[in-house]
């Protein structure tokens, strides 16, 4: 018998149909022996509409009235759950993210989960045999006692930390996919499915652009060590078997992973914006005068190069922004002119960031080069590039994204 977390996004609970196939997943865990709690996405655009409705009524809406929205999406999904097990004669609950409680911080929008007591689930396993059928994507702050939501795919965190809480042996994400993929097969048809994947290299994955997984989801993993497996919710459930292994990805310690490629999968993201001050006084604390107000505005920079000052006096720093972010970080360097003391701003939005991810790199000496000469082979010219012990990243224009993609991931042996 093992202790189960299953977790079903906007597509696999769309409708009344698809939730009633869910059921049949857990019925078949639950006929198997196993405990199992459900965590649950609200059905497939319903948050979207519940957003549309919030800013129809008020473009300057409150955040905590907004959650308050939005977070009924997930409400409605384990309510129905619960009822539709119940008339296959499994004894289930729905639980409200503040019925556990799942307590988070008071960020609306973006909360992020401060603690879970599992105590009472684990009782009605025992006790009662009952499944716990869980809102996603939302908790509750201790000192306001109003209702928070953690940010778009926050279901599949709410999930691996209902997890933690309840010391499940597995937290099993039901998607439309069948797996974690070395590459987006819509680009590269030959993308293989991975078997297993550390949680490092899930984590870089899923920041760099791979859609499968929450970034904070991943974090929450690894940090518990909770083991996750994603899986296709389009299987017919009495097809399984629930003590072999069904297809899909296991993301766990790199410990449990026997033979490690060089490189596990590439990533891309055409999400991104370039941005260069020319000409910056070459002095300590210019880095600050730049990056400071970024920060203080909340824009997320990540790849950074500096041009060595060729005559000691000024230089050039290039650095990346989310796309959605240009225009405002343009602004905000514009009022900072008199700080910086920067000649011009020059900027792109027509690039895209690709990036190569595998353990393996800690070991192996030459992989980037490999790269970048299979890139430069192909004319595809380079902008930045930034490193770190398992993977590396290239911008590039962002004409170039398939080809560059498809010519490293058959650099690296991952067609086959």
């Amino acid at each position: 018998m093992a202790r189960l977390v299953m977790k079903f996004g906007g597509t696999s609970v769309a409708d009344i149909e698809r939730i009633g196939v869910v059921a049949r997943h857990v019925k078949r865990e639950i006929d198997a022996g196993h405990e199992v709690a459900v965590v649950v996405s609200a059905m497939s655009g319903r948050t979207d509409q519940l957003v549309a409705w919030c800013r129809e009524a008020s473009m300057l809406h409150d955040a905590r009235e907004y959650d308050a929205v939005i977070a009924s999406g997930e409400q409605v999904t384990a309510g129905l759950l619960a009822i539709v097990l119940e008339g296959i004669g499994i004894n289930a609950r729905s639980w409200q993210g503040w019925q556990l409680p799942i307590l988070t911080s008071n960020v609306h929008g973006s909360a992020r989960i401060l603690d879970i007591n599992g105590a009472e689930l684990i009782k009605r396993f025992r006790e009662r045999k009952e499944v716990a059928v869980v809102t996603g994507f939302q908790g509750i702050n201790k000192e306001t006692g109003r209702i928070t939501t953690l940010g778009r795919g926050g279901s599949d965190t709410s999930a691996v930390a209902v997890a933690a809480a309840i010391q499940a042996d597995r937290c099993d994400i039901y998607t439309d996919v069948d797996g974690v993929y070395t590459t987006d097969p819509r680009v590269v048809p030959r993308a293989q499915r991975l078997e297993k994947v550390s949680f490092e290299e899930m984590l870089e994955l899923a920041s760099l652009g791979a859609k499968v997984l929450q970034v904070r989801s991943v974090e929450l993993g690894m940090v518990h060590k909770v083991r996750i497996f994603v899986r296709s919710s389009f299987e017919r459930p009495e097809d399984i078997d629930p003590h072999g292994t069904p297809p899909g990805t296991l993301i766990c310690d790199e410990e449990d992973i026997v033979e490690q490629q060089v490189v596990t999968g590439i990533a891309f993201s055409k999400d991104e914006a370039q941005i260069a001050v020319r000409h910056v006084p070459d002095k300590p604390g210019i880095a600050a005068a730049i990056f400071g107000p970024l920060a203080d505005a909340s824009v997320n920079v990540d790849m950074i190069v500096q041009n060595v000052s060729s005559d000691g006096a000024t230089t050039d720093l290039t650095f990346t922004v989310p796309a959605s972010e240009y225009q405002r970080s343009i602004d905000v360097l514009g009022k900072a002119k008199s700080a910086i003391g920067f000649a011009r701003l020059d900027g792109a939005t027509d690039v895209a960031k690709i990036s190569v991810i595998g353990i393996g790199m800690r070991s192996h000496a030459g992989v980037a080069a490999q790269a970048f000469k299979a890139l430069a082979s192909r004319n595809i010219n380079i902008r930045a590039i930034t490193t770190s012990e398992i993977k590396f990243s290239v911008l590039i224009d962002a004409a170039y994204t398939e080809l560059a993609v498809r010519t490293l991931h058959s650099l690296y042996g991952l067609d086959k």
